[in-house]
């Protein structure tokens, strides 16, 4: 296959880009797909909800924590090598996890999917910046985008419905029949791009792979250990703030560093890379955190299993799927931030009117309906982010341009669920301070529901958490208000309509 230069349409791109975006939905889906399983976890291995709880906690740390590293590799090995390396450890791994025995060895696998994960993502973002020109990378971008903000709320969806028809470990083997799929797709369709020799930046390695798994395992784990001791003197404030000092030192390194760091902070010199950074990280600090209090709400509250509590957000989900690739194209036409703004103030304003209307009798049916106000915002938000992101960008610094932006992503992604769990815990003790234990988390193994009396001041708490996450959009839409149009933009916009489509 010959070898292609950047931004130089194949007639097969589309084709390409169809392929990786299946592998990329399978592996993000996988990020919440054990949510709705756990009870059955628990039942089929005879394990506590503690170890349960680390199914997905292993697979978050392992898919963040290397995605720094994993996209200056596709620089060094190609995108498509790393693409299809990724994609095949995820499926096997994924085969492991269906057949895992033990409590133990489940979580392991999950490690080995994490990892699979990280070294799949960074290559989406390169070779679609690579492979499309201008005209046509908003589109792709916008399908790129309806991927990853679909994929987080589907996870609920279809591990409650596979758990409900077949068993927990299909939530795994399903991933293999289409795993092997989108490897024969992505192995005809995607190109082979140019290499580009790196050295590989071992201090920067050591010290961002040790500060983010610190600063992540401390925020995801603090609520298991009780924000206390993990062990001897240890305790959860000091692995966070050990994280963040090894976090300093690494980007000092990185900026002493004259050979080859890993992360060139020339990149946030770049107005619309740092900004697009701060606003991706609020959008998926959302929509990651977002689901944890509202599936709580709806199927503790409201009494609905967890397949019909998860269709309640199908609304949201199918319009951001309809109105994204269009977004894509209108960035033709508008600028990105004409688009992003709105799109973030949309959202946030829909997810605090959800909010307020959490309450114990609300018809599950206008709950539903609401979505649709977050599903708009989502769809306007994913593609102008991430076209603003990497537009600026030179050759050679997409992949660890790519790199940053989904770890910026992922992390948020992390810390969002961890704090919104923090709040809510607080906000239950607060609304019920008599029946704080049964109203916990812990409540969700309870098939009856909450009692009664207990309903209306856990519905409060609920609404009050999920306030978090509509105010930290607001920040995103500060940061979007600031986007300037890319460089290549307005000199698209004196070609005629006709060369543009």
């Amino acid at each position: 296959m010959a070898q292609h230069t950047e931004t130089r349409q194949d007639p097969a791109a589309w084709s390409a880009l169809w392929a990786m975006v299946l592998g990329f939905f399978m592996i993000l889906v996988d990020a919440t797909i054990v949510s709705t399983a756990i009870p059955a976890l628990m039942a089929g291995l005879d394990a506590p909800i503690g170890g349960v709880l680390w199914v997905t906690s292993a697979y978050l740390l392992a898919y963040a924590v290397p995605l720094l590293i994993t996209g200056r590799l596709g620089d060094r090995f190609g995108p498509r090598t790393m693409y299809l390396l990724g994609l095949s450890i995820f499926t096997v791994a994924s085969l492991w996890c269906g057949f895992a025995s033990s409590i133990d060895s489940l979580v392991a696998a999950r490690v080995v999917q994490g990892l699979g994960a990280a070294i799949l993502t960074p290559q989406t973002m390169s070779v679609i910046t690579r492979m499309f020109p201008s005209e046509t990378r908003g589109t792709a971008l916008g399908i790129w985008g309806a991927t990853a903000g679909i994929a987080t709320l589907v996870g609920p969806l279809l591990g409650g419905v596979l758990v409900d028809l077949a068993g927990w470990q299909w939530i795994f083997w399903v991933n293999v029949p289409v795993g092997i799929y989108a490897l024969w797709r992505a192995a005809k369709y995607l190109p082979r791009f140019e290499r580009r020799s790196h050295r590989l930046d071992i201090p920067g390695v050591l010290l961002s792979g040790v500060g983010l798994f610190l600063i992540v395992f401390g925020v995801q784990e603090g609520q298991t250990f009780g924000w206390s001791t993990v062990v001897g003197p240890v305790t959860i404030p000091v692995v966070i703030g050990t994280g963040v000092a090894v976090m300093i030192a690494f980007v000092v390194w990185q900026a002493k560093n004259r050979a080859e760091p890993l992360v060139p902070l020339e990149l946030f010199r770049d107005r619309n890379y740092s900004l697009a950074n701060v606003a991706i990280g609020a959008v998926s600090f959302t929509v990651n955190s977002m689901i944890i209090p509202a599936m709580l709400y709806l199927q503790l509250v409201r009494d609905l299993d967890p397949t019909l509590a998860a269709l309640s957000y199908a609304p949201m989900s199918l319009l951001s799927a309809i109105l994204a690739p269009l977004v894509g194209r209108a960035l033709a036409r508008r600028t990105p931030r004409s688009l992003a703004l709105p799109g973030m103030i949309i959202m946030s304003l829909s997810l605090a009117a959800y909010a307020f209307a959490l309450r114990v009798d609300t018809p599950v049916w206008l709950l539903a309906v609401m979505t649709l106000g977050m599903g708009l915002g989502s769809a306007l938000v994913w593609s102008p982010v991430s076209i603003t992101a990497t537009s600026n960008l030179r050759p050679d610094r997409v992949g660890a341009g790519s790199g940053v932006f989904n770890a910026t992503r992922q992390v948020a992604a992390v810390l969002g669920a961890a704090m919104v769990a923090v709040l809510l815990q607080a906000r239950l003790a607060a609304n019920l301070p008599e029946a704080a234990g049964t109203a916990s988390l812990a409540a969700s193994s309870n098939a009856g529901g909450l009692p009664e009396a207990a309903r209306e001041g856990f519905a409060a708490a609920v609404t009050q958490t999920l306030l978090l996450p509509a105010v930290v959009l607001l920040l995103g839409a500060l940061a979007a208000a600031f986007f300037t149009p890319p460089r290549w933009w307005g000199e698209q916009q004196t070609e005629s309509p006709k060369s543009i489509h």
